[in-house]
């Protein structure tokens, strides 16, 4: 499975899928997205996750299959920021799982659909989202192959009032899973 970041939660999966494209200015840092791809899945309707006007789509149908969990973007149901969808995604060999801006522990169904996916998307800077020390429970839970953590400030980039990732690589060292933190195997398109 080919799995390029353009910053923040931003991907495009093998060439065809785009997931949360962030809205031009809505991310501090990030240089508005110019992406072409064959279909557009978002995770929930904020702007750093919604921009499907950076995308331009072909004529080519996405060959992926994508199964979508409805979960909520905080610990308390949506209340503060609404709710989130996961994407689980196959290309027929792997499992990639995208967990948009997951804000609460997985319930049973969740937890079950996203374990033992080859690759898990996670956010990790907490504030919006859950934190390093949820996001590594989680994976530790999950027991993924590869974790490509997500949604974390770096340099100029991203909301100054979610973390780096240092922390989470800190939380994650403490689990069964510290090698499969996989940052540099990654294609930044920014």
């Amino acid at each position: 499975m080919k799995i390029e970041w353009f910053g923040h939660s931003c991907f495009r999966i093998n060439d065809s899928l785009i997931i949360d494209p962030f809205k031009a200015g809505s991310v501090p840092g990030y240089n508005p997205l110019k992406i072409v791809g064959d279909k557009v899945v978002c995770t929930h309707e904020h702007a750093d996750h919604s921009g499907r006007e950076c995308v331009q789509l072909t004529d080519k149908q996405c060959m992926l299959e994508i199964r979508e969990y409805a979960c909520w973007h905080d610990e308390q149901q949506g209340a503060l920021r609404g709710p989130n969808t996961v994407f689980v995604i196959s290309d027929g060999e792997e499992k990639l799982v995208h967990l948009g801006d997951l804000g609460h522990f997985p319930n049973n169904e969740l937890l079950a659909a996203i374990s033992g996916a080859d690759y898990l998307l996670i956010p990790v800077g907490g504030h919006y989202t859950i934190d390093a020390t949820m996001a590594a429970k989680i994976c530790e839970a999950a027991q993924p192959k590869r974790i490509i953590p997500m949604h974390y400030r770096w340099g100029e980039y991203g909301y100054p009032e979610i973390s780096t990732l240092e922390p989470f690589l800190d939380a994650i060292k403490t689990t069964t899973l510290a090698d499969c933190v996989a940052i540099q195997e990654l294609i930044r398109n920014n």
